[in-house]
């Protein structure tokens, strides 16, 4: 039983880090061969998308708390 729990948690710990390093090594790559005028555009896109997202959601939840006044 005990067997099992250990590799069950290396398992999940490898598995994690694994993922971790993965996603750091993918973003330096990015960040290595993407042009500056692409990577400002991308950030500006982003921001442009989390601004419009946060406004929405500030729309629905006024018609939702008006609907339940």
């Amino acid at each position: 039983m005990f067997k099992r729990l250990f590799w069950l948690t290396v398992g999940v710990a490898s598995g994690f880090g694994g993922s971790v390093w993965l996603q750091r090594r993918v973003r330096q790559a990015i960040d290595r061969f993407a042009p500056a005028s692409v990577q400002s555009d991308m950030r500006a896109a982003v921001a442009e998308g989390r601004t419009a997202m946060r406004s929405r959601e500030a729309e629905l939840r006024a018609r939702y708390d008006s609907r339940l006044r």
